[in-house]
């Protein structure tokens, strides 16, 4: 297929791109400069210039495609409102550019992004193979940038890795490169109005992830309460007090997407990849 990928030069994004090419597909993927674009380029990808606001691009972008993969979102906290509504207006456009033609639809799906989730299933009646892919809170490997280098960074700041009571609250994982094939194999083979969750590690105690933060950074792992939890984590206090496993009952819906799909993450989880280093370089 020639595929159209929005978010193509990110952190998932980057790894898609390279997953489809390397499985005989062609990409058009979208970017802001040109040093972005020759990334691209450098991987074997179009670029194509533009943003999230750029409607006209994006509608002629995926109806020239056999499939699309939507990657991109501002991350934006101070108007994450803002950001759920300019998602939600450049999924309708592509959506709206796709419709009855059977071709694959591909997005990813957001902290209280209900209202783009219910967009893009309502397209699976409008002759679209539409499907949601919700990754784990944590999408680890060779530069990322979320919850897990934010918890090594507090932990060097304040001398102690922490967890929240007993440590028993567990956190799915999945490393970027086998979220790379869950995308292709979604594009690929998908049902209409699927909706695919991304998981190797189905769930990890925090304790273990602060045990191995501690040793890596040579400082003790302890134990703190919840109500000490804000201070020290911040605003991911609330997330690292969750036992993401149960509430999503992530395990179920992992295995539903493995046997869906014949997806079989195939890369270090969470702990090894910790474990190998470049996280503490």
């Amino acid at each position: 297929m020639h595929v159209f990928v929005t978010g193509a030069t990110g952190y998932v994004g980057s790894a898609v791109v390279k997953e489809l090419i390397g499985a005989g597909h062609t990409v058009s993927g979208l970017c802001r400069s040109e040093e972005k674009a020759a990334g691209l380029k450098a991987a074997g990808a179009e670029p194509l210039y533009g943003t999230l606001d750029d409607l006209d691009t994006l509608s002629s972008a995926a109806a020239a495609a056999d499939g699309v993969i939507h990657l991109a979102f501002t991350n934006d906290f101070s108007d994450f409102e803002g950001a759920l509504a300019l998602d939600l207006r450049a999924v309708e456009v592509m959506g709206a550019a796709l419709e009855g033609s059977g071709k694959p639809f591909i997005t990813t799906a957001h902290a209280n992004g209900h209202a783009v989730d219910q967009a893009v299933l309502a397209m699976a009646k409008r002759g679209i193979r539409a499907s949601i892919v919700s990754l784990a809170p944590s999408v680890h490997g060779e530069g990322d940038k979320g919850f897990v280098p934010m918890m090594i960074s507090i932990a060097r700041s304040k001398g102690f890795a922490a967890y929240i009571g007993d440590g028993t609250n567990r956190w799915p994982a999945v490393h970027r490169l086998d979220a790379a094939v869950l995308y292709r194999l979604a594009l690929e083979s998908a049902p209409a109005g699927s909706r695919l969750l991304g998981a190797g590690d189905e769930g990890i105690p925090l304790r273990e992830i602060a045990e191995v933060i501690g040793r890596q950074l040579n400082v003790p792992a302890v134990s703190i309460t919840s109500e000490e939890a804000a201070a020290h984590f911040g605003f991911l206090g609330a997330i690292a007090a969750l036992d993401i496993t149960s509430l999503y009952n992530t395990a179920q819906a992992s295995q539903a997407t493995r046997q869906l799909l014949g997806w079989k993450p195939m890369q270090p989880g969470l702990i090894a990849d910790l474990e190998e280093g470049h996280y503490f370089a």
